[in-house]
């Protein structure tokens, strides 16, 4: 790559580099990983800078390729998920902010949801797309997005129990 298409890759990174790593932790859960799922998505598209000619296109490029890294991911034997009695990350009770418990509380969720249903669910209400704009980052239909979406929060419903309640009080 020319300096100037350097320069231009440095300057979308830093711009971009927390919103994507905050996007990637709402897929999978986890900090650690999420820093490994964005880092693979940043050296992708520095890997491709020189074939993107629409640079409005650099973000919509930048969540797909984090989503279907962390779809792939979730479909690896090694890397699924196995549910704990107790999680030892959550903040003790009544010591922390209701913005905070919330956050916890709904990531803890999320965690919990199918990886492709939590896609759906992160892109259209987290990260604030259309079904349309869900459907093509996923690349799947949008009554596909319809349906992932309607049984996430199903899941997410049943996850939360009587939590939801709270959440819905501290929103």
């Amino acid at each position: 790559m020319d300096d100037a298409a350097e320069r231009a890759f440095a300057e979308y990174f830093r711009a971009r580099r927390d919103a994507v790593r905050r996007t990637a932790l709402l897929l999978c859960g986890d900090w650690h990983r999420a820093d490994d799922h964005a880092q693979s998505a940043f050296v992708a598209l520095h890997r491709h800078w020189h074939r993107i000619r629409d640079p409005q296109a650099l973000d919509a490029w930048v969540r797909r390729t984090l989503v279907r890294a962390v779809v792939d991911e979730s479909r690896r034997p090694w890397r699924r998920e196995r549910p704990v009695d107790v999680t030892p990350d959550r903040p003790a009770g009544g010591t922390t902010a209701d913005g905070v418990a919330t956050r916890t509380a709904l990531v803890g969720a999320l965690r919990a949801v199918p990886a492709r249903q939590r896609a759906v669910l992160v892109l259209r209400y987290l990260e604030g797309l259309d079904v349309a704009a869900t459907a093509e980052a996923l690349g799947c239909s949008t009554g596909t997005v319809k349906s992932q979406t309607a049984h996430g929060l199903a899941a997410l419903r049943t996850i939360l129990g009587d939590a939801l309640d709270d959440l819905r009080a501290a929103g």
